[in-house]
Order: C-alpha cells, then sequence, then structure tokens
C-alpha cells in the first residue's frame, strides 16, 4: 500500500540534510510565512534549509524573525570538479594562481610529466537533497530562479505545496488540497504530523501570519472551520493574532503612507469594468522617499479598500519612455482573459504589462478603454 502524501512528506525531511525552500516572485504572505514556518522548524530539527525566491519581499512581514539563510539567486549550489586518474601517476602538490580575469590550477605529479587523456571534467550532485516550493502553481512562477537552474529541478526530489485547483503537480511529493484555505494550514498540518512538540510560538506566529494574509483576516470565502482551527491550534501554540493583524493592515512604514496618499490623489474608477487605477510619477517617488519596489503594497491596498472594484491597476515608468502597469483582481480567471492582448507577464497573481508610452495617465486611459472593450 503506497504512503499517503503527509506520510512520504515525513519520510523526506527527516531524510534529508540540505533542503531548498522555494517561493514565487514577489512572495504573498502566505508564502513567506509558510517558507519561514518551514525553515525555522527545520532548524529545529537540525536540518540545513535555505529559501531563496527572486524580487521584492514586503516590509511589512518584518515582524517576523528573518531567516538567517535567504537567497535571491541561487550560486554555489554545484561543484565542477577536475579529476585526474593517480592509477599510474600521483599528484604531490595542489596550488592555485589567480590573475585578473584567470585562475591557475597548477598540479605537481609525483614522477614525469602528466598525461591529458588522464584529466577529466564532471558535474557534482547538488548540495541540496531535496526541495519544497510552496505557493506556486508551477515551476514557472518562480521566475529567474527556474530560468537559471533548470537542472536543478530535475535532479533534486521536489514536494509541492499548494492550494490551488490550477497546480501543475509537478512535485514527487504534491500536498496539495484545494479545500483549504492557504499554504499555511496545509504545512500547519503537515508539521504536526511530523513532531508536534516542535512548533513553537516563532513556528506559530508565522504560519497564522500566513493563514491570516491569505483569509484576509478570515473574512474572505476561503475561511472554512478547517481554517479557523489551524489558526486556533496555532494560538494555542503561542501565535499573537493581534500583532500580526497590526502588522498586516494597521502598520505601514511611512514612505508607503506618503506613496499611498500620493495614489490616492491620482484615483481613477470606471464603473463599466470595475477597474481602479492610479499612476505614480517621478516626483511622486521622489516626494514620499519611495521606490517602485513600493508599488505592489500601493496594489494589495487598492484592492483591500475597494470592495465594489474587480481590477486593480498601478502604472509607473521604469524609464522616460516606457510605462509599466501592474494589475491585480479578486478573479484570477480576469487577468487570464486580460494577459494575451497586452502580451503581458503573469507572476503569481499580479499581471505585468509593459508599455512604450512616457504619459501615465494616457497609458492608463488607453489600458482602461481596451479593459472596458474587450467586455472584462
Amino acid at each position: 500500500m503506497s504512503l499517503e502524501p503527509q506520510e512520504q512528506f515525513k519520510n523526506f525531511v527527516e531524510k534529508s540534510k540540505e533542503v531548498l525552500i522555494l517561493i514565487p516572485e514577489n512572495p504573498s504572505g502566505d508564502a513567506v510565512g509558510s517558507a519561514w514556518a518551514l525553515y525555522f522548524f527545520l532548524q529545529k530539527k537540525e536540518i540545513n534549509a535555505t529559501i531563496a525566491f527572486s524580487n521584492h519581499l514586503s516590509d511589512k512581514y518584518s515582524f517576523l524573525p528573518k531567516p538567517e539563510q535567504i537567497l535571491t539567486e541561487i550560486s554555489g549550489a554545484r561543484d565542477f570538479v577536475l579529476s585526474f586518474n593517480t592509477t599510474y601517476n600521483k599528484i604531490s602538490n595542489v596550488r592555485t594562481e589567480e590573475s585578473e580575469g584567470k585562475l591557475e590550477i597548477h598540479l605537481t605529479p609525483e614522477k614525469g610529466t602528466l598525461n591529458p587523456k588522464d584529466f577529466s571534467f564532471i558535474l557534482a550532485k547538488f548540495k541540496y537533497d531535496l526541495m519544497v516550493i510552496i505557493d506556486s502553481p508551477d515551476l514557472e512562477g518562480l521566475g529567474k530562479i527556474y530560468e537559471k537552474n533548470p537542472d536543478l529541478f530535475f535532479e533534486v526530489p521536489i514536494i509541492n505545496i499548494d492550494h490551488r485547483s490550477t497546480n501543475d503537480n509537478f512535485g514527487q511529493i504534491n500536498l496539495v488540497d484545494i479545500t483549504a484555505s492557504s499554504c499555511s494550514e496545509i504545512l500547519s498540518i503537515a508539521l504536526e504530523h511530523i513532531d508536534y512538540n516542535l512548533m513553537d510560538k516563532t513556528i506559530a506566529d508565522c504560519l497564522l501570519t500566513g493563514i491570516i494574509s491569505a483569509t484576509e483576516s478570515f473574512q474572505k470565502k476561503n475561511t472554512t472551520p478547517k481554517a479557523l482551527l489551524a489558526a486556533a491550534t496555532l494560538m494555542d501554540k503561542g501565535a499573537d493574532q493581534q500583532t500580526i493583524i497590526r502588522w498586516l493592515y494597521k502598520t505601514q512604514p511611512l514612505h508607503v503612507l506618503k506613496l499611498w496618499g500620493r495614489a490616492m490623489a491620482n484615483l481613477n474608477w470606471d464603473e463599466q469594468s470595475k477597474l481602479v487605477w492610479t499612476n505614480l510619477g517621478v516626483e511622486d517617488f521622489v516626494q514620499s522617499r519611495s521606490n517602485p519596489t513600493d508599488v505592489l503594497i500601493i496594489l494589495e491596498k487598492l484592492q483591500e479598500n475597494y470592495s465594489e472594484g474587480k481590477i486593480f491597476m498601478a502604472l509607473y515608468n521604469d524609464t522616460p519612455a516606457t510605462t509599466i502597469a501592474l494589475l491585480k483582481s479578486v478573479d484570477q480567471a480576469l487577468l487570464k482573459k486580460i494577459q494575451p492582448f497586452f502580451n503581458g507577464t503573469l507572476k503569481r497573481d499580479v499581471l505585468e504589462i509593459k508599455l512604450e508610452a512616457s504619459m501615465l495617465f494616457e497609458a492608463g486611459t488607453d489600458i482602461a478603454k481596451k479593459i472596458k472593450e474587450m467586455g472584462a
């Protein structure tokens, strides 16, 4: 009889020594909470863990203890090995010399000269013996991490944790539960199954952060009795619900609040398509002392504060001649419908559109017009 996914997850984790935890570009609160929790859990089991993701992490998760091993790109995961056959001639000394743009390896043989036929170049195994991918329906959602390291995903076993019905089930083990509110809910059950006694306040805080973020503080339709039970269990372990809610929804850095004020001043609304959108110019970033990486937070705040809206958009100039438009929606199918009309890139739950346009308002008006014509 084959083992259940949770039992397989337990077996893989307990046999591992080096675990790589991967989350999507611009990770959600659910992805952050899950990844951080798993990292600290593995630490308590004396298993080395590393978290990797590309792009931006919102400041609103800064209240959580930060893992020491966080990468934005994977390097040194695999050695390149120079192999020498010493059957007939041993190496008595090895030294290296480095000069500008060049590293030389000097080998001294015990006798005579070295035969070039005795040399070979091989790729060693990756140092990771397990990957856990969280909150990504497919490998492409990992962005540059996947694009730059494709071999890693074919040679290292993958545990896939997700709650979306669109998940590709790309892992050797797929902890995919479409009835769950979040990855954090799935992981909390899985970690309890491994060792309930290792679940401390730090791990509980991280997991509850993920559940609260995914359910918008238990207000979304995905807030099931199972999600509430998981949250209650985590609070029994010491998770501080009020602190989490304050940081996620009530506390923002001053520069974000200033940028939010400028975004509100430029707010636009289209009744027919239920599109809420704003544009942020260079002056807005300068005056608020913020930068374009903060636009995702503004987009989230638009969605949180306008319940009538179906599509939310923020625009800014990435160069003097081009504009980036970021779109979110309460309905993922809408973004997929809009994407091909603008040749956009869908990264997790954000659609990015790049336009050859310098004037933000005109670019926004043009996008709004096309969305209306589509009948989105």
